[in-house]
């Protein structure tokens, strides 16, 4: 008689020969498609007839181009979804499904038996469905109950029955090798399995093995924010981009990939989870770091600092003199304080301090800077702020009409024609012939006036002040935010609580750096913020959704910028106040501050205290360097022991690193980190361990997250995971600060299956 098993692994050939059909029949679609498709772009001028000579022929051909260019539309859209189809079923015919659900509908006698995986699939007459997406709301009985009374939500209602039965498949390429019954939990076997593997160079969706906290968090849906507060390794990144496939699915015809946006920690790690939404059949989202952003903004004006320019002063630095101005400068231009008193600035300018620059022409004023702050404070003062701005600039364009017309009779213009070559002035004819209503042949007969062509050298050579005028730039914004800081004492009309005690050090500090052309990371944000108020805020309407990880890392005042720049997004944040190593970040602070941005109606926090990434050894080791590290609960894999091994000297060390380096390739271990506490270490630790075959160097900018052996800062691994670390060296001399704790707690939990840690002398005391 057939077992359970032999059934089972029956219907998994005859889905796979469901898939296999599926594909080529797709396979023939496709390329029927793109014959289509590069038809149409070769042949796309011949269907359109351009003809301008009336009004009515420009239309026709207006029309004509819209539709042909909308026809091509359709078609790379429906070729787009064929290929994304197609490379679905490809991805399913290695594994079909992973789990199962015995379900019995209350009202019905008989079970129905859910299949699940990562698209939905049914037969061939599209009746009878024979897997169901992860994503659809049946599905979620399989992550979010055990046997027994059960219930999901649908758009017509709640669902009310029992579960029979739960169960999870292992198949590879298309063979079942083994299936469990789960019905307690989801399969810590597989999950083991998953976890004991080695890594790769990406992050890979965890559909198969979503646990029940995770599962909360892909499918949360109130709400504007969603703050994820996980252990290290908790899966939160995990979850949060499955998060972003199931809101793709569920509100599919409403959002698409180019409307959520990831900020992530760094550009490697945009190349480490760049797999996982391809892997789940979506398109990957927008994904930028907040640094990127400020760049693309305030480069053009100043050199931005990077946060890790400023980390790695703060943990270097120690020893200088102005080490403490600093750091009380980060925190304070990092809080909310800074933030009111930044707006409150901003409505002061009502009234007075805004400043201006000349607007000049051939090295002589237009109009001064003190007849535009003259003309700003004493007309149109009953306007709203920006409506003043607009007309001060209407005014500026016309004074400038006016310079042109004075200007046309100087000496300097009649040169310039004189200097006019053939191939210009017969542009220069062309072009005032058509503007004087001449066309076709009769362009030949136009006579240039020379007052015509005056006015038109002296309109292109005003032609990049106008643009200046119109884009605002004869604003002084740097001006108006040095005005913050001449007087350490006016800070006070505009902020409701203390200034730090070194406030008048932190004043001088900013006034030179910008007196540089600099910007500090710390700055970097309230300038732009004020620029924002000022020209009014270049908001972004049309972003649903915002992810941002390593939420620890960014300030109150970041966040409450973010919600103004996406004003119709809802957010998710992920962070572990345990790795929270900027100096910005205070000592207790578990996103309480970020529960105001949206009220607490509009707030969930969900805490994930289960960590999965290392084994059971390594997270007890590691929960003891943190407060409150006992609420971390380790998965049940065990491991072996971290190792703290004392040495004498950097020879020593270096060739202790060599050997354990070798030891480790010989157990397996594709990726293996050398993490130090800054760039300077990690330099140093690089040069001296050069004999090790292919070992890398990371830096801030490295593009993609290598595999092999690589030596990092701590900063830089955050987020990253690596089958062995190798802590370079934990001793008193580098690790002795208690504020150091984090960057170390950050450097540890990195590993999944192998601590090492080396000290040059005397531990750490954090130990």
């Amino acid at each position: 008689m057939e077992s359970e098993f032999q059934r089972e692994q029956r219907r998994v050939v005859s889905v796979i020969e469901t898939i296999t059909d599926r594909i080529s029949g797709l396979e023939e679609e496709t390329s029927r498609r793109r014959h289509e498709l590069v038809n149409m772009r070769k042949h796309f001028w011949d269907e359109v007839k351009v003809n301008v000579d009336t009004f009515d022929d420009y239309l026709e051909t207006i029309i004509g181009l819209r539709q042909e260019a909308q026809a091509l539309s359709v078609s790379q859209s429906t070729n787009r979804h064929v290929s994304n189809k197609l490379s679905k079923l490809r991805r399913m015919q290695e594994v079909p499904y992973f789990g199962r659900i015995d379900f019995i509908e209350e009202g019905e006698s008989t079970e129905e038996k859910i299949y699940i995986g990562i698209s939905t699939l049914t037969d061939a007459s599209g009746e009878e469905f024979l897997i169901y997406d992860w994503r659809a709301p049946i599905s979620s009985v399989y992550y979010e109950y055990q046997t027994g009374p059960a219930k999901y939500a649908t758009p017509g209602g709640e669902i009310q029955g029992i579960l029979a039965k739960k169960g999870q498949y292992l198949i590879r390429g298309g063979v079942l090798q083994s299936m469990f019954d789960t019905s307690l939990t989801i399969g810590d076997e597989i999950l083991q399995q998953v976890l004991g593997k080695g890594t790769d160079k990406h992050m890979h969706n965890i559909v198969a093995t979503i646990q029940q906290e995770q599962n909360r968090i892909i499918r949360h849906d109130r709400g504007r924010l969603l703050i994820v507060h996980g252990a290290a390794g908790s899966g939160k990144t995990s979850a949060a981009l499955q998060r972003i496939a199931f809101l793709l699915y569920k509100y599919r015809d409403s959002i698409s990939a180019d409307q959520i946006v990831l900020f992530s920690p760094n550009s490697m790690f945009n190349s480490y989870v760049s797999n996982v939404l391809p892997e789940l059949g979506e398109e990957n989202m927008q994904q930028v770091t907040f640094q990127e952003y400020l760049d693309n903004r305030l480069s053009k004006e100043f050199q931005v600092e990077n946060p890790y320019d400023q980390l790695e002063y703060v943990l270097t630095a120690a020893n200088t003199p102005s080490y403490r101005s600093r750091v009380a400068s980060i925190q304070f231009k990092a809080s909310l304080l800074f933030f009111e008193a930044i707006e409150s600035y901003r409505k002061s300018l009502h009234l007075s301090g805004m400043l201006f620059k000349d607007i000049n022409f051939r090295g002589k004023p237009i109009v001064t800077a003190e007849q535009i702050a003259a003309r700003f404070y004493n007309t149109d003062t009953t306007l709203r702020f920006h409506n003043r701005l607009e007309k001060l600039k209407d005014w500026l364009i016309k004074k400038i009409n006016e310079a042109q017309k004075a200007e046309s009779t100087n000496p300097w213009v009649q040169e310039k024609i004189e200097l006019l070559s053939n191939e210009e002035y017969h542009k220069v004819h062309t072009y005032l012939a058509k503007k004087h209503g001449f066309k076709g042949e009769s362009i030949a007969d136009y006579e240039i006036e020379p007052e015509a062509l005056a006015q038109l050298i002296v309109q292109q050579k005003l032609k990049p002040l106008r643009k200046r005028v119109r884009t605002f730039k004869f604003i002084d914004m740097k001006g108006i935010y040095k005005q913050l800081f001449v007087d350490p004492l006016q800070i006070k009309q505009w902020i409701k609580g203390e200034t730090p005690a070194e406030w008048a050090e932190i004043c001088q500090a900013t006034l030179q750096i910008l007196d540089e052309g600099k910007l500090s990371y710390e700055d970097a944000t309230p300038f732009l913020l004020l620029k924002e108020l000022i020209l009014g805020f270049q908001s972004n309407r049309s972003i649903k959704h915002i992810l941002v990880d390593e939420a620890q890392d960014y300030s109150p005042f970041q966040f409450e910028f973010l919600k103004r720049l996406f004003p119709s997004a809802r957010m998710t944040v992920l962070g572990d106040f345990n790795q929270a190593i900027f100096a910005h970040a205070s000592e207790t602070d578990d996103f309480h501050t970020l529960m105001s941005l949206y009220g607490q109606l509009e707030t969930e926090v969900i805490n994930m205290t289960r960590s999965y990434r290392s084994t059971k050894p390594i997270i007890e080791f590691t929960s003891r360097l943190v407060p409150n590290g006992e609420q971390i609960i380790p998965f049940e894999r065990d491991g072996e022991q971290p190792v703290l091994t004392q040495l004498l000297d950097h020879t020593e060390l270096h060739r202790s690193i060599e050997s354990k380096v070798t030891a480790l390739r010989n157990l397996g271990c594709n990726s293996i980190a050398i993490i130090c506490k800054s760039v300077e270490e990690s330099k140093r630790a690089h040069e001296a361990l050069s004999s090790i075959d292919n070992i890398k160097l990371v830096k801030n900018g490295s593009i993609e997250y290598e595999q092999g052996v690589v030596v990092i800062p701590a900063y830089l691994s955050k987020g990253i995971e690596f089958d062995a670390v190798i802590i370079y060296d934990a001793s008193k001399q580098v690790y002795g600060d208690e504020s150091l704790r984090r960057v170390f707690y950050t450097a540890c939990t990195r590993a999944m299956h192998y601590l090492q840690l080396y000290s040059v002398g005397e531990p750490t005391p954090l130990l």
